[in-house]
């Protein structure tokens, strides 16, 4: 999964089949914690000054939460001393007496309590209840995150690294209410996870919408705990979709998904937290953002995965523990740009490419409608499809494309796909981007 060291803008048009790759250092990721240990740093090493990075919508260091105490305080001042130029547009005087002056609100629009249907406020009205702030401490440290209840009971879709290593988790609901959690079950090539609160009952489930139906420029909200201020609502739209976002775990092994892309706010903190399109469903789980410069905070480049991903696999975790993924069985070079398709490097004795006729040098260019301009890409784009679906390959042999059906196996998901250490660009290690057909682990 990893792509070469330097990161790339995942620029490219916007159409629902193009891509690009966005890009996480090691640094910015599950390397280090975004709680340092006594005398540690937050944060890793800022990059040179304009290099444009990566890092997780993980939270900010716990003074975060402190810095609630000053923004609040901040805003009280400042409405304070704006009182002097603008405070009568907000009140009306109602009596000039001396020593008998009264104020009284102006009259409120029906529509600040019932908010229209459709608009960003009725959207974040339907959602906010059932968004969480999730804390795991762990062996050094705490992290702090997201997430969305999808069960009455308590079930909680969140990202992987925010509870991956997690020896406790406190969950905090948007009424202050807290319980402890259990992880029930995690897919790491996917940075998904479910958690299950302890005693819960009758909490409010958010609705899931499809994300297959976004459009390029929809609205859409992101809700979350961006550094430690739960509760937060920004508002953008879908910036651009089959994204592949390339990011590395809490283990240094490299995650690839095929994300939506959104210039919705979010910042470290809205990891795991919904995006929401106006009609109140959640269509994303936001998961990653990309920085530049010294900067660790929103840019305008956020990442989500795409919620029919995150449904299947959630699924699965709660009716089984535990998540499949699809195997294609082939190997190649993630550090091959060449942005002309996925070269095979080998294909893999009794997977399904072997099967289906795929060789050693084929080169793939297309997942059904979907392009495909290296081998991170053709990650991304087998990775969103379910084990056992049938899918169509454009490849291309000898510089003659054909058309390849293939039918993809299913392996359990308990490891991120590659595991590329110490910087090595070899291809994935030895190991087969979409699972061992003969039984091993990753």
């Amino acid at each position: 999964m990893g792509m070469s060291d330097e990161p790339r803008e995942p620029g490219r048009d916007a159409s629902a089949g193009d891509s690009r790759t966005a890009q996480f250092p090691a640094s910015s990721y599950g390397g280090q914690q975004p709680y340092a240990p006594p005398g540690g740093s937050f944060f890793p090493p800022p990059p040179e000054q304009g290099t444009p990075t990566a890092t997780t919508a993980m939270s900010a260091p716990a003074r975060g939460r402190r810095g609630v105490g000053a923004v609040v305080a901040a805003a009280l001042i400042a409405g304070l001393v704006g009182g002097g130029a603008g405070f009568a547009g907000a009140y009306a005087l109602l009596d000039d007496r001396p020593g008998g002056t009264t104020l009284t609100s102006a009259p409120q629009s029906p529509n600040a309590v019932n908010a229209e249907p459709g608009t960003v406020t009725a959207a974040a009205q339907a959602v906010l209840p059932s968004t969480v702030d999730i804390r795991a401490t762990m062996a050094q440290g705490a992290a702090e995150g997201s997430g969305v209840i999808i069960t009455e009971n308590g079930d909680i879709l969140t990202n992987n690294h925010v509870v991956a290593g997690s020896r406790r988790i406190t969950v905090t609901l948007q009424d202050g209410t807290r319980y402890p959690a259990t992880v029930v079950g995690t897919a790491p090539s996917y940075d998904i996870a479910v958690i299950r609160l302890e005693g819960a009952s009758g909490l409010t489930p958010a609705a899931l919408g499809n994300s297959s139906s976004l459009q390029v420029g929809q609205p859409v909200v992101a809700i979350g705990s961006p550094r430690g201020l739960t509760g937060t609502v920004t508002a953008g739209i879908v910036s651009a979709q089959n994204r592949t976002v390339t990011v590395q775990d809490e283990n240094g092994d490299l995650v690839v998904y095929n994300g939506l892309q959104t210039d919705a706010p979010i910042n470290q903190g809205n990891s795991g937290g919904p995006l929401v399109n106006l009609d109140g469903q959640v269509v994303g789980i936001n998961s990653a953002i990309e920085t530049a410069g010294q900067s660790t905070g929103n840019i305008g480049l956020g990442f989500a995965i795409p919620i029919d991903q995150a449904r299947r696999v959630a699924e699965e975790i709660m009716n089984t523990g535990t998540a499949t993924k699809p195997v294609l069985g082939v190997q190649g070079s993630i550090a091959a740009d060449t942005d002309d398709g996925a070269q095979i490097a080998l294909v893999q004795p009794g997977s399904p490419a072997e099967a289906a006729g795929l060789r050693e040098g084929d080169v793939i260019t297309k997942v059904g409608d979907a392009n495909v301009a290296d081998f991170a890409d053709l990650m991304a784009r087998i990775g969103a499809h379910a084990p056992g679906e049938r899918v169509t390959l454009t490849v291309n042999s000898g510089g003659a494309d054909r058309t390849v059906e293939v039918t993809l196996g299913s392996q359990p998901d308990q490891s991120a796909t590659t595991s590329p250490r110490g910087g090595s660009r070899t291809p994935f290690g030895g190991q087969s981007p979409f699972g061992n057909p003969f039984g091993g682990g990753n």
